[in-house]
């Protein structure tokens, strides 16, 4: 007979699965409308106004647990403070991206970030890496310079800001971890809304165009999105591990291809869809190398790291 406690968890990784899906579509229709924006207004005042329904759902959040204060005191302030800038630049190479990359091809470059993370972990963590997932990591950047190969998806700034959106995101996830060793969630999730409506505010507000009814509601709903999804986000991983929900993240890529069919009419040709497949098979085997990793060492606290 099974066990109830086994049941219940059991059934909160199932919802907890279900919940990242969602999230995920919600993301989705979010760069699908932003897309459209950019088209016409500036990517900087598209960021910025998407920028405030991010930072009004994490301080509501954070406001709820604790005196905004309290959460600001950070024990590595300049660590918290470089790690909402990259968020911010993140952001702004993504919505430049918009502009002329293809959703499906975009989501096929920017999902390099998880082998990027292993990268950066290097320097920033001291963590090691064996050759396992060098290789890992090699197959990755393989994929993607398929999706860019000549004749493919054309090598411009489009395809250089996703690039840049991929790197500045792996960073910051590496700092978000060496920052979670001093601070609570609360006081990174404080820091990264704090600067991020700083930053986007103040460089918005030179790209500011008056905007019709139609277009105004479609940023309210880009609003919307963004506290959804980061809600739903936060209920997923409070029903399960982040390394359970994370390999589900790569249904953004299939998704985005959905997307940029129905909505811009436009099919990934085969061969990038090929490189994408490559990128998201070596991210998934780093990270099923990473999960494993940690069983043998929470099994065997004295195993030493090696690959």
């Amino acid at each position: 007979m099974s066990s109830p406690i086994a049941d219940t968890r059991t059934d909160n990784i199932g919802r907890a699965i279900v919940l990242t899906l969602i999230t995920i579509g919600v993301f989705g229709v979010q760069d699908a409308i932003s897309k459209v924006l950019v088209q016409t207004y500036s990517p900087f005042q598209i960021t910025m106004m998407r920028y405030w329904g991010f930072a009004a759902f994490s301080l509501v959040l954070v406001m709820r647990q604790a005196p905004l204060r309290q959460a600001l005191n950070s024990k590595v302030p300049m660590w918290q403070v470089l790690r909402g800038v990259l968020l911010m630049a993140d952001i702004w190479f993504f919505a430049l991206a918009l502009q002329t990359v293809p959703l499906g091809e975009l989501q096929a470059i920017t999902v390099v970030y998880p082998l990027l993370v292993t990268l950066f972990a290097i320097p920033i963590l001291g963590e090691k890496v064996g050759i396992f997932r060098f290789a890992a990591v090699a197959v990755g950047f393989l994929g993607a310079l398929v999706i860019v190969r000549p004749g493919g998806l054309p090598l411009d700034w489009g395809v250089l800001f996703a690039l840049s959106s991929a790197t500045l995101y792996a960073i910051y996830i590496v700092i978000t971890r060496k920052v979670s060793q001093y601070d609570s969630a609360a006081t990174s999730m404080t820091y990264a809304a704090i600067i991020g409506l700083v930053l986007s505010g103040v460089v918005g507000v030179f790209f500011w165009q008056p905007m019709g009814w139609g277009d105004f509601l479609m940023v309210v709903t880009i609003m919307g999105t963004t506290c959804a999804g980061h809600g739903l986000m936060v209920l997923a991983l409070s029903m399960a591990p982040a390394s359970v929900v994370q390999p589900f993240n790569y249904f953004s890529l299939p998704w985005a291809i959905v997307l940029s069919a129905v909505v811009f009419n436009h099919w990934i040709d085969p061969i990038s869809l090929v490189g994408a497949a490559i990128i998201v098979a070596a991210g998934l085997v780093v990270m099923a190398r990473e999960r494993i990793k940690r069983v043998r060492v929470i099994a065997d606290p004295r195993l030493p790291g090696q690959e």
